[in-house]
């Protein structure tokens, strides 16, 4: 007997539209305009010949017929996905696909890397950096560290760690005709800028500091590149306790003064469900955890 299925290219922007709730944050997860969004739901409609969704001017929710199909769509999709992953070569039990920011890459993951390689040797890991939150299905994303709140619709998400945000420099900087002792004498110095929501002007507010000029100075889109920048000498940046943990433990960096604020996002571990049942998904997850001590959190 032939199975009654609904337009299959129609699911995913359907799945992605009703874990948003946003027809625009759906196109931009799946790299195609709203206007494709909103033809495919409405192709599923028709097809189904029910509504889905209720629209209104600059929103729009699911109906009581959509809550309950989204969620079986998104555990189709996500069981397709793993069933695909086993099925490819790039998704091979021996390839895990990690998805990061570039700054935690460069400052956190990549100088432990080598610990998950000695202890799993059989598992190629290919890390991948984006700003951009993950589309496991899309890009082939097994597992990915996201910095936010922790909720990611869909997906499982586990806490792995916390952060300050405090200033971080070369020892170099202690001393000189200006050496840094108190956050007034920052006037004296280069700030170094990453483009992090916690900005200069939040932290030199929330010390009190007066006379600091909080826009200048140098400005990178990487992290990392921010971070190396003050561990030349170039200058002071706002430190997050995860990617500058390495540098603090060598003395590549030294934090001159102790007030720090604490950020309301985290690092989580993000991925599909079901993929933990994979053992390579499961030892990297495991790793990752076990990799996390007292002083990082």
């Amino acid at each position: 007997m032939a199975r009654k299925l609904p337009p299959l290219n129609a699911l995913p922007s359907f799945e992605a539209a009703a874990r948003h709730l946003s027809f625009s944050r759906a196109a931009d997860e799946l790299n195609v305009t709203h206007g494709a969004i909103s033809r495919a739901v409405k192709n599923l409609e028709d097809q189904l010949g029910v509504q889905l969704f209720e629209r209104a001017t600059r929103s729009v929710r699911l109906t009581a017929v959509g809550e309950p199909y989204a969620r079986a769509v998104r555990d189709v999709l996500d069981q397709l996905a793993i069933a695909t992953a086993s099925a490819t070569s790039r998704h091979s039990n021996t390839t895990l696909n990690v998805s990061t920011s570039d700054g935690f890459a460069g400052k956190w993951l990549v100088p432990r890397l080598y610990r998950f390689h000695r202890a799993h040797g059989d598992i190629d890991v290919r890390v991948s950096t984006t700003g951009k939150l993950t589309n496991f299905r899309g890009d082939g994303i097994d597992i990915a560290i996201r910095y936010g709140t922790g909720d990611y619709p869909g997906l499982a998400s586990e806490f792995l760690a916390g952060e300050e945000v405090f200033p971080v420099c070369s020892p170099k900087l202690l001393e000189g005709a200006h050496p840094l002792h108190e956050p007034e004498d920052l006037r004296h110095h280069t700030l170094i800028h990453d483009g992090y929501p916690i900005d200069w002007a939040t932290w030199l507010a929330s010390a009190e500091v007066e006379g600091v000029d909080p826009r200048s100075g140098l400005t990178f889109d990487s992290a990392s590149f921010a971070v190396e920048s003050a561990v030349q000498g170039e200058g002071v940046v706002l430190g997050r306790t995860m990617l500058v943990a390495a540098d603090l433990a060598s003395g590549r960096l030294v934090r001159p003064f102790e007030h720090a604020l604490k950020s309301l996002s985290s690092f989580y571990v993000v991925y599909l469900p079901d993929a933990i049942r994979q053992r390579k998904v499961r030892a990297f997850r495991d790793w990752l955890l076990s990799e996390i001590q007292p002083a990082d959190t």
